[in-house]
């Protein structure tokens, strides 16, 4: 089975090594690595082209934002499995596609998640939120629930049938998505209880109050689109949030 992991980034020289080097080292060894840059011009290109004997897939230039940028990526995948890692995450270890690839192989299912780490841009170390997601079903998707999507791993023939991520979106196409899979049309997932990726701190969603009010009017509007959720699934999606700010003290 092969896996396409894809990295849209955009000036972010800072962390994209880091991020690079994290599916470099993973121990699965059918990955495709695509990355897309949306024409850097701070040195992240420059950072880019150092692991250009690595990467399967280099794209440089002008798009429309990341979903914009992670659509180019899927147009290019040819993997039977498409996940992706942002320029500022990490895999939590070197075994997390390995454990991707041999759950789609136990369960014959269409995706797959996990759970999610927030971590300080400063220090990966240091955790600031534990998303511990759960099993799915269709009840809590329709309470706010959703599972992590950088954690989210879907088949490439779900996005041939179904659609990639919608550009309209500036902040909630990956929400979208999720409905549209696992709500709308229904498709197969199971849960991995473990850690898969880790994430930084900073988020363009909670950047601004002004960002904070266009992602509840995309939530709200890719609820509609979906015809999962309404106005309360909205609150309580962003109640669950409160208990991840705890949880992260039980973590070793």
């Amino acid at each position: 089975m092969k896996i396409s992991v894809i990295t849209s980034v955009y000036n972010n020289h800072g962390t994209i090594a880091e991020a690079i080097e994290s599916v470099l080292s993973q121990t699965y060894d059918n990955i495709e690595y695509i990355v897309v840059d949306g024409a850097s011009t701070d040195g992240t290109v420059e950072v880019i082209q150092k692991y250009a004997g690595k990467i399967a897939a280099f794209v440089s230039e002008v798009d429309k934002g990341i979903y914009d940028g992670l659509n180019k990526g899927i147009a290019l995948a040819t993997g039977d499995v498409v996940g992706f890692l942002h320029s500022d995450d990490l895999f939590e270890n070197e075994h997390v596609v390995a454990k991707i690839a041999e759950t789609f192989k136990s369960d014959d299912v269409d995706s797959v998640y996990g759970d999610l780490l927030y971590v300080k841009k400063e220090d990966t170390t240091q955790v600031v939120r534990y998303w511990k997601s759960c099993s799915f079903a269709l009840n809590k998707l329709q309470n706010g629930w959703m599972p992590p999507h950088p954690t989210f791993y879907v088949k490439r023939d779900v996005y041939e049938k179904f659609g990639c991520f919608d550009t309209s979106f500036k902040i909630a196409a990956d929400y979208d998505s999720i409905l549209r899979f696992l709500g709308k049309e229904g498709i197969s997932t199971t849960y991995i209880p473990e850690v898969l990726v880790k994430m930084r701190v900073g988020g363009a969603s909670n950047k601004s109050i002004r960002n904070i009010l266009t992602k509840t009017k995309e939530d709200i509007r890719a609820m509609d689109n979906n015809c999962v959720g309404n106005s309360i699934s909205l609150l309580l999606k962003n109640l669950s949030k409160i208990p991840q700010f705890f949880t992260r003290k039980q973590i070793v």
